[in-house]
């Protein structure tokens, strides 16, 4: 895949469009709250049968200087599938995803996961092809700590609807800020 450089806006308040892509899969999927183990594999399976359609996602990527730019991409009743860009150092915050689950997979680059625990603090890299599952209530951060662009795709069940964004410290979690979206990124 050939990537080339950042697409600037053209004013600052300019917002990501929403992409305009057919179905992934017609089968309805049932909302899925609270997540089991069987939801994060349904999730899994959405995000890696998207991810070889590249078709469907591939004219969307677009870079944005400052902020992750994203676009919706169309997905299962209830479940909502995002396309995801990272320059290098672009990153989420220390966040949940509400009741939501999720999965997500890299389809260009690598990302770096940072899941935080009662036990401190684990990273580890997600390349091309792999998924990542996170469960409803788990606390991460995602960052592109490559020089080279990266692409996801990640998918939420239910409804991304809040993210509460926390503060890690020698004490451990702390809760800053929770917000009511419909965005993989909520900027104020």
């Amino acid at each position: 895949m050939t990537l080339t450089s950042p697409v600037r806006n053209r004013h600052p308040s300019a917002r990501p469009r929403t992409a305009v892509v057919p179905p992934v899969d017609p089968t309805p999927v049932r909302p899925l709250a609270p997540a089991r183990p069987e939801h994060l594999r349904l999730l899994a399976a959405l995000v890696r049968d998207l991810a070889a359609r590249t078709e469907l996602w591939r004219p969307q990527v677009r870079f944005q200087d400052g902020q992750r730019w994203w676009a919706r991409l169309d997905g299962p009743p209830g479940i909502d599938v995002w396309l995801l860009s990272w320059l290098a150092t672009q990153s989420t915050e220390m966040h949940d995803h509400g009741e939501a689950a999720a999965a997500f997979t890299v389809v260009h680059g690598a990302l770096t996961e940072v899941r935080a625990s009662k036990l401190g603090l684990t990273e580890h890299q997600v390349r091309v092809g792999q998924v990542q599952t996170v469960a409803a209530g788990v606390v991460h951060d995602v960052e592109n700590r490559d020089a080279e662009p990266a692409v996801s795709i990640p998918a939420y069940a239910p409804r991304l609807s809040r993210m509460t964004y926390y503060r890690w410290d020698s004490t451990g979690l702390e809760p800053v800020k929770t917000l009511t979206t419909n965005e993989p990124e909520t900027v104020e």
